[in-house]
């Protein structure tokens, strides 16, 4: 279960070992980010005497999009060389090396400690890779593992990853405070306890009290300026050093004269020393046999006749060397695991002992219980000291309350004490550090926009109010007072974030993109594809509740970003992966012939603009988004007359105004103006060419032209034809909508009525389809189908009804059917013309004004 906290001593990411190569000069920039940088910030006197050319390559070999809070920051990390590898170590050997290795070892066994180090070295070798190709592929400024993964992946997934990695940097400063408290209050002041009641409650409050004052006092300190931090980070690292030496001291030492570290047994049961010297029943002081402090423990009195505990009775106290040396033999008894049920006694094997039941009172306290289903026998003790023990022995109360790597240590356990109380300090504040700024930069980026607020600061550019929020959210893993809990929350977000860094190398490297030219060659897709799949595979390792929560807690965030955040375009690989694959599925498309199960109608709706370039017909959007529901294709369309050259920038006006009024009808679809020397040429050109390889429309959707018998101008009845004849040459469906400015729009509801349909010729279908397709939308979702067929006066009425039912209950529609009997004279129109009878359409082609070759076309 607890494997989970020594996974988190390499998941820390490693952002600023990056940065000095991510800003080498020599770095490939890209253009669009040069973009932001001032070319013209010199005053006009400079900029005449420096050559333009030489000016601007000495802004793009110089950029940077940097605050001057962070400059400063960087200047000081420039200063000091080793400041990324300081910062770093800090944060790998800190809380959980000292404190919980051991604890680990014991837990899983020498093999299976191996086994979760190298799983962990290879996900960090693996994402350092990855890692390395992203930075020196452009400048990488505040933001880090952010700024790679958002301008790789795009603001959806940045914006995710961000957040989630600045909350696991943030309770990664309040793992490290509590470490700090625990080593305080444990092994160097323990009589400094506030509460002094000896419960879990009580621990839990001292730890809570104590850490909120150290939070303070090192926010304080980086409220002042991140250059005490980066002075006390050096200090803090030789402390560690030295405290890691001394354990290797140690470990030599044991081959010569193992330490004196003793546990006692009672039977083949370890007990916590921390209430008693000597591991004995009694003893003889000036000829007298005394009782020792551990008969008081056993005994209901310190009398000799005393009743004592039935299993101390049996037993004999046997006293062993904790770490016997590394040439006992101990290690290869003990390089696997032993598991067991929660809250058993450790025993030790082949150790003599009289059985006896352990009775339910305060005396099972004095003994070392498995915890956390977990145990390991006491034949680990040796080179790494301890089981998974109930909480006190974890702190080295069965070893008179020293830290348990502390025993290894020359030549003083001090020596650890010290190194990890340091470590924890400067892991703390260098994480109160890093998460401001990361903050900072997401909220500068303007994709969350409540987060905006926090990208404001001093005059420097310190995110104050970034800090602010830190605080507040550290102090939360403080009040959760256990360094165990509050590890595997850690452990998700990093891990979160390695795993798509490595997706966003593997995504620009298959991709291909012509920015993609990273200094750094040692890198593959697999390799990033395999740290990938790795670090998911650890999340559910670990913990598959917490990975789940932070799952869905980047989910959450992805989908926020992408219904409220702002629109940035950074060229990401994820619109490089969709281009990708419309590609491939346009020629997918174009490969096959759609089938008929398949078809539904793909609109190219003819749109017309007013003299201001506004939509003349808005319900016909409307009418558009209530019979496609976003489904399929929609391409909007539009011409003006004249030439491109003189009407380029109208063009434009009209495309954005087309698409202010689809977002006004929450349609989805495609908007395209173009210029053309007539209305009939330009419509002509989008019926032939709109849509793109497979997606391209089948059916055309206009307007009827309004006032066309009075208006003496014949163009629009011209170009109407003309639509209709090339529509029907196209093999297309066409749509006019009649009277459309009296359709209900979108926030309409009608409460009753009916959509009625003659069906008079058979059409393959479309003429059911469309008032099917409209019932769909809310607006009609309340309206009832009406079929009306003709039939002659001879006909079988009765059994056409029955039959044109039974074809609409194959067809799965649910219409009312109407059969209209009809005499031959009337009907004869419908069976040669169709539409009207030839008296009709010769009378209307008159109306139309047209020219007599026009009218026998027509005929």
């Amino acid at each position: 279960m607890y494997i989970y906290i020594y996974i988190y001593i390499y998941i820390y990411t490693h952002t600023y070992i990056y940065k000095e190569t991510a800003q080498d000069p020599q770095a490939p920039r890209p253009l669009a980010e040069v973009e932001d940088a001032s070319l013209c910030d010199k005053p006009p006197e400079e900029m005449d005497s420096t050559p333009m050319v030489a000016s601007l390559l000495n802004k793009l070999a110089n950029y940077t999009n940097l605050t001057q809070g962070v400059r400063e920051h960087e200047e000081a990390e420039d200063g000091n060389r080793r400041a990324p590898v300081v910062v770093q170590s800090l944060n790998i050997l800190g809380v959980i090396l000292f404190l919980r290795l051991t604890w680990i070892v014991g837990a899983a066994g020498i093999l299976g400690s191996f086994a979760i180090v190298s799983m962990c070295c290879i996900c960090t070798l693996l994402t350092a890779i990855s890692m390395s190709a992203i930075a020196t592929n452009g400048v990488v400024p505040a933001g880090g593992s952010y700024y790679m993964i958002s301008r790789s992946l795009g603001p959806e997934f940045g914006g995710a990853v961000g957040l989630c990695f600045y909350l696991g940097t943030t309770f990664a400063g309040s793992l490290y405070i509590l470490g700090t408290i625990e080593i305080l209050l444990i092994y160097i002041v323990p009589t400094a306890t506030v509460f002094k009641d000896n419960t879990e409650d009580a621990k839990n409050n001292n730890m809570r009290v104590y850490g909120t004052c150290c939070l303070l006092l090192m926010a304080l300190v980086v409220f002042v300026g991140v250059k005490y931090v980066n002075k006390l980070a050096l200090v803090f690292l030789s402390c560690v050093i030295l405290s890691i030496m001394a354990t290797y001291a140690g470990a030599i030492k044991t081959l010569i004269e193992p330490p004196e570290f003793s546990v006692c047994l009672l039977g083949n049961r370890s007990l916590k020393n921390e209430m008693f010297e000597k591991c004995a029943k009694v003893e003889i002081i000036k000829n007298r046999t005394v009782p020792t402090k551990l008969w008081d423990i056993f005994c209901d009195s310190h009398y000799p006749n005393a009743t004592c505990d039935e299993y101390f009775t049996l037993n004999n106290l046997t006293e062993i060397q904790a770490i016997p040396g590394l040439l006992s033999g101990v290690i290869k008894e003990n390089l696997w695991s032993n598991y067991g049920p929660a809250r058993q006694v450790i025993e030790k094997q082949n150790q003599p002992s009289v059985p006896a039941p352990t009775p339910k009172t305060d005396k099972e306290q004095n003994y070392v219980f498995s915890d956390i289903a977990t145990f390991f026998t006491l034949r680990f003790l040796v080179l790494f000291v301890l089981v998974m023990f109930q909480n006190p022995c974890l702190f080295g109360e069965s070893i008179k309350r020293t830290p348990v790597i502390g025993v290894l240590a020359w030549p003083s356990p001090w020596v650890i004490v010290i190194g990890s109380f340091f470590s924890c300090c400067g892991a703390g504040l260098q994480s109160l550090t890093g998460a401001p700024r990361l903050l900072q930069a997401i909220a500068r980026d303007g994709i969350i926009p409540f987060l905006q607020v926090f990208g404001h600061g001093k005059a420097n550019g310190e995110p104050t109010w970034a800090l602010l929020l830190t605080v507040g959210i550290c102090e939360i893993g403080i009040l959760i007072a256990s360094l165990d809990d509050v590890a595997p929350i850690l452990s998700m977000f990093f891990l979160m974030c390695y795993l798509f860094v490595n997706l966003a190398c593997a995504v620009q490297t298959l991709l291909c993109t012509p920015n993609w030219r990273p200094r750094f060659k040692f890198y593959h897709w697999t390799l990033s594809f395999l740290g990938m799949s790795l670090s998911l595979s650890l999340m559910f390792i670990c913990s598959w509740y917490y990975a789940l929560v932070a799952v869905v807690i980047a989910g959450c965030i992805y989908k926020y970003i992408e219904y409220r955040g702002a629109v940035k375009e950074w060229g990401d690989g994820i619109r490089g992966l969709s281009l990708n694959a419309a590609r491939f599925a346009l020629i997918h498309l174009e490969e096959a012939p759609l089938h008929t199960k398949n078809w539904r109608p793909q609109l190219l709706v003819l749109c017309k603009l007013d003299s201001d370039l506004a939509v003349k017909h808005p319900r016909l959007l409307s009418f558009t988004s209530q019979l496609k529901a976003g489904k399929g294709l929609t391409i909007v369309c539009s011409v003006l007359e004249g030439t491109y050259m003189t009407h380029k920038e109208d063009a434009k006006t009209g495309e954005q105004n087309l698409k202010k009024a689809m977002t006004a009808e929450k349609m989805k679809g495609f908007s395209h103006v173009v210029v053309s020397s007539s209305l009939r040429d330009g419509f002509s050109i989008m019926i032939q060419s709109a849509g793109l390889g497979g997606m391209k429309h089948n059916a055309v959707l206009m307007a009827w032209p309004a006032g066309w018998k009075q208006a003496q101008d014949s163009s629009a009845r011209k170009n109407f034809i003309e639509t209709v004849r090339e529509t029907t040459s196209a093999h297309q469906a066409l749509l006019v909508a009649k009277n459309i400015d009296r359709f209900p729009d979108n926030q309409e509801r009608l409460k009753e009525g009916t959509i009625d349909v003659w069906w008079i010729v058979h059409d393959g279908g479309l003429l059911m389809l469309l008032p099917f397709l409209l019932m769909q939308h809310k607006v009609w979702r309340k309206c009832r189908m009406r079929i009306f067929t003709v039939a002659q006066m001879d006909d079988n009425s009765i059994q056409m009804k029955k039959d044109l039912e039974t074809f609409l209950y194959h067809l799965r529609l649910d219409a009312v059917v109407e059969v209209v009997e009809m005499h031959d004279s009337d009907i004869s129109a419908f069976t040669y013309e169709k539409t009207l009878m030839m008296e009709q359409r010769s009378q209307m082609l008159k109306q139309m004004q047209l020219s007599r070759t026009e009218r026998e076309r027509e005929v």
